[in-house]
């Protein structure tokens, strides 16, 4: 397949088809800068050479009664890591603030658990309220787990813009993963998301033991249900999961995934998220040909790479960091113009 003639046929309105994305999957791996290369003429269209940062704020760590087989905060993992509840309105605030002096353009601010308590709900919104006052500019995107619409609705008037909950994996592969919520449940937060006005957040982990056929109904799920930003994970088995004896992932597979979804979803931000560092190595930066968005700093329970090194990544690639995001989508999205 020329994958530069598919890239010029997506600009242009073509939907890539469910076999043409398994294609992309199944590419031999010495043809994978030209599958590059056709990714990027997408992700140049749409997003230029701006690059998206986004940072975690882990507010509330462990103590989750779910039993998600790749999280070390689930029930059951025996991972030693730190747990606390709820942290600090104040806490919160300041973190929002150093993200403002390091150029990140959305700051994230994510519970564990099954869902939050209103009294939670409550000292986010107070929190935002203060950021929104306080900090100018900065774009919040909330991940708190299952939330109803009365919770997103309130989470919108405070300020956030963005809620995350991501789908993780297929539908036909979601009971293998976990059997303490359902995919169904995941559908319904996004959707109750998307009706409260903030905009839809929601991705995947890949490397659970899913087939190519689940990676491809992923993609086209998220592409159905309309969600925004894409975060792409590469799972990182951490000891005392379920999952920690998954090595399922290269390089070059996690290239192939990423230009998967740039593909099918040419439009939406592609975040390169969890397990970047782990996975990619070394060839991280043929992965910002691809997406147009990372995440800085460390994630939830496992550490990212210095932001320094990010921020050079950047430079060297000759790539701008872009600081007002949802601001360019809009102007993005209204002209179909590259950004």
């Amino acid at each position: 397949m020329n994958w530069t003639e598919l890239a010029d046929k997506v600009v242009s309105g073509y939907y890539v088809s469910k076999t043409e994305a398994k294609h992309i999957l199944q590419i031999p791996d010495e043809d994978i800068l030209a599958l590059v290369n056709g990714a990027y003429r997408i992700r140049k269209h749409f997003y230029g050479k701006k690059v998206k940062l986004n940072l975690i704020v882990n507010a509330k760590s462990g103590l989750c009664p779910e039993n998600c087989g790749y999280c070390s905060q689930s029930i059951n993992s025996k991972a030693v890591i730190e747990k606390y509840p709820l942290i600090s309105k104040q806490t919160i605030v300041e973190g929002a603030k150093e993200a403002k002096k390091n150029k990140i353009g959305t700051y994230c601010i994510v519970l564990s658990g099954r869902k939050p308590t209103n009294k939670e709900v409550d000292t986010v919104i107070s929190a935002v309220e203060e950021i929104k006052r306080d900090v100018d500019s900065i774009k919040i995107c909330a991940c708190m787990g299952l939330v109803n619409e009365e919770q997103a609705v309130r989470l919108k008037e405070s300020g956030v813009d963005r809620f995350n909950h991501n789908i993780n994996t297929s539908a036909k592969h979601h009971s293998n993963i976990t059997t303490t919520h359902d995919y169904d449940e995941r559908i319904q937060t996004i959707e109750a998301v998307k009706n409260s006005g903030m905009s839809p957040c929601s991705g995947v982990i890949c490397g659970m033991g899913e087939t190519e056929d689940d990676i491809v109904e992923m993609a086209f799920a998220l592409k159905e249900l309309d969600a925004d930003s894409i975060p792409v994970n590469f799972l990182h088995p951490i000891k005392g999961t379920k999952l920690e004896a998954l090595d399922e992932l290269n390089p070059l597979k996690c290239l192939k995934i990423l230009a998967l979804f740039r593909f099918v979803n040419p439009t939406k931000e592609i975040r390169i998220s969890g397990g970047r560092e782990y996975n990619l190595k070394s060839l991280q930066n043929l992965g910002l040909f691809i997406a147009n968005s990372i995440f800085v700093g460390d994630y939830l329970t496992t550490r990212g790479q210095a932001g320094e090194e990010d921020y050079q990544l950047i430079r060297d690639l000759g790539f701008e960091i872009e600081e007002n995001a949802f601001e360019t989508e809009s102007q993005q999205f209204m002209t179909g113009e590259p950004v």
